[in-house]
């Protein structure tokens, strides 16, 4: 199908959303919270833009979970968006001030200084509860951390605070955190998050440390086919797997 982004004639497939359409044809739509194995979070609202229908109508929405179809017509830098992105902005710096990443890169993009609330007395946050750590850890089937208490005192923890029991150290949660908020750290053969510690496995073939041990049999007890080569890294297992068809 086609549509109209930005001015521009763009092909969109069936299913996908306005953001994915659009990043397709190589227009870029400003997102914290979304992630192409995670999509659909909606929880940033930093890629809001406006589609127009055949009336000449506008509405905002957000386009990563917004239907691309056919003859719809989206701006995506309008005054009115560019606005509204800046404004949001400002208020998630304001609640995690010191966010790495793409947050960084975006508030230099749109000049953004602050919003001067300061609302937030957690000045070394990092978190803008987008929601993808937990949203990894779901998909995982593990369920070890969750968001937990309400306003401006929401945070994402593991239950009561302390390290959880069911986390296998997959570290899922730091790799798709955009602003750095998860904690992540391998030293010495370990690695640590959530407050526990695990000690990693080595790949057979590079030496590489590349799962926790936890990690490993979890898998294990997930995966029905035992012939994946899981004493390899996922690099190495590609190579061994490609070596055992030749």
């Amino acid at each position: 199908m086609n549509m109209i982004i930005d001015g521009k004639a763009c092909a969109a497939e069936p299913g996908q959303s306005v953001m994915e359409a659009a990043r397709q044809n190589g227009i870029d739509i400003p997102a914290l919270c979304h992630h192409e194995a995670l999509p659909g979070q909606a929880c940033c609202r930093l890629c809001v833009v406006e589609a127009e229908d055949a009336g000449g109508g506008r509405n905002v929405v957000a386009s990563c979970v917004y239907p691309a179809r056919e003859g719809l017509s989206i701006l995506t830098k309008t005054e009115k968006i560019v606005g509204m992105r800046k404004t949001i902005l400002a208020l998630l710096w304001e609640r995690a001030p010191e966010a790495e990443g793409a947050l960084q890169e975006y508030l230099e993009e749109y000049g953004v200084a602050g919003h001067g609330l300061k609302y937030n007395e957690a000045r070394d946050e990092k978190c803008i509860l987008c929601g993808l750590c937990g949203k990894a850890c779901e998909e995982m089937g593990i369920f070890a951390i969750q968001a937990t208490m309400r306003g401006i005192d929401k945070i994402v923890a593991p239950p009561w605070g302390e390290p959880p029991e069911p986390c296998v150290g997959c570290g899922a949660c730091a790799r798709v955190c955009p602003t750095g908020a998860v904690s992540c750290t391998e030293e010495n053969g370990q690695r640590t998050i959530w407050g526990k510690t695990f000690e990693l496995v080595k790949c057979a073939a590079c030496g590489a440390a590349f799962a926790t041990v936890e990690e490993m049999e979890w898998l294990k007890g997930r995966l029905l086919d035992t012939d994946l080569n899981l004493e390899f890294c996922p690099k190495c297992r590609g190579k061994e797997s490609v070596g055992a068809l030749a």
